[in-house]
């Protein structure tokens, strides 16, 4: 069985009132492991944070985006109106529109775009997976692939995502699940994950290069306002971070310099704490004001990192 660690305390008074426990490995450059909790050999799903292996293996199979909308294709965005239009170019160069999409419907996943979309129905393109999927569609008809079924885990587009997947992590998918949208899954270690994205990040071949070059030029599509993945990757130079459900986190830096990590509990409420400090153990300043746990009005405790 897997052993997960202690990563972060939600500290009251200077009381551990919760913690939140999983699993995180730091590479460095070379690739040697830098900091390690928990048992990396643990099996995970790494849900969006692969997002940019996805787009990388539509790529390689004829996906030519410009890179504000690549970016787009390895995004979970918020939802705002500039990642809608986003989508609906990309269906464009299709001959589609978003009746073609099978993602899950929902409404957006930004705090701000949320209360605009106010209470009309959830829908695909609002599905925050949208831009990826409406990338996998246009893939599709590039190769001449049937598009009716492409989330079939045995479509010739999911079998290449798998083979890239597998390529960077260096090992063998050994579970395919469903992602929330609908698209497939792959469970891989936590070690895998980092090798992926490590391996990408440092890689020569000028497709990984585009895509990770793309999420980095443009993190408002990769994201969106207020997001911590776009505000950190404006913030940090050659930092490429991606987020995903379950509390899942990857990022990198240029040299190779690569962090990821799961939360067991799938909260979200340590991540920034978590990303300040996994990069301030790397020797980069990040923008990181600590979280604030309040008593009444004022100030009493916050989330610390056990690293």
């Amino acid at each position: 069985m897997s052993t997960d660690a202690l990563l972060a305390e939600y500290v009251r008074d200077g009381v551990a009132e919760s913690t939140h426990r999983g699993y995180l490995l730091a590479l460095n450059s070379d690739g040697s492991i830098h900091r390690q909790l928990g048992d990396v050999d643990a099996l995970v799903f790494p849900r969006s944070t692969i997002k940019s292996i996805q787009a990388s293996a539509m790529v390689r199979h004829g996906l030519d985006l410009e890179p504000r909308l690549l970016a787009l294709s390895a995004s979970s965005h918020s939802g705002a109106q500039m990642h809608l239009d986003g989508v609906r170019e990309i269906l464009k160069l299709a001959g589609l529109d978003e009746s073609a999409l099978q993602c899950s419907v929902d409404r957006p996943l930004g705090e701000a775009e949320k209360k605009e979309w106010g209470d009309r129905d959830p829908s695909r393109i609002t599905m925050n997976c949208s831009g990826k999927h409406a990338a996998m569609l246009l893939t599709c008809v590039k190769n001449g692939w049937p598009i009716e079924n492409y989330l079939d885990p045995a479509h010739p587009l999911q079998m290449a995502c798998k083979a890239e997947l597998e390529a960077l992590a260096g090992e063998s998918i050994t579970l395919t699940s469903t992602d929330g949208c609908g698209a497939p899954l792959f469970l891989l270690t936590v070690a895998g994950l980092a090798r992926s994205i490590r391996a990408i990040t440092i890689s020569m071949d000028p497709i990984h290069q585009s895509v990770i070059d793309a999420c980095r030029t443009h993190p408002l599509m990769v994201a969106g306002v207020g997001r911590l993945t776009t505000e950190m990757m404006q913030n940090v130079p050659g930092l490429f971070m991606k987020d995903g459900a379950e509390a899942v986190e990857v990022a990198s830096l240029a040299d190779g310099r690569t962090f990821v990590f799961k939360v067991s509990d799938g909260a979200l409420r340590p991540f920034r704490t978590l990303t300040h400090a996994c990069l301030k153990s790397f020797g980069v300043d990040s923008p990181f004001e600590p979280e604030k746990v309040m008593g009444g009005p004022r100030v009493i405790g916050t989330i610390r990192a056990t690293f």
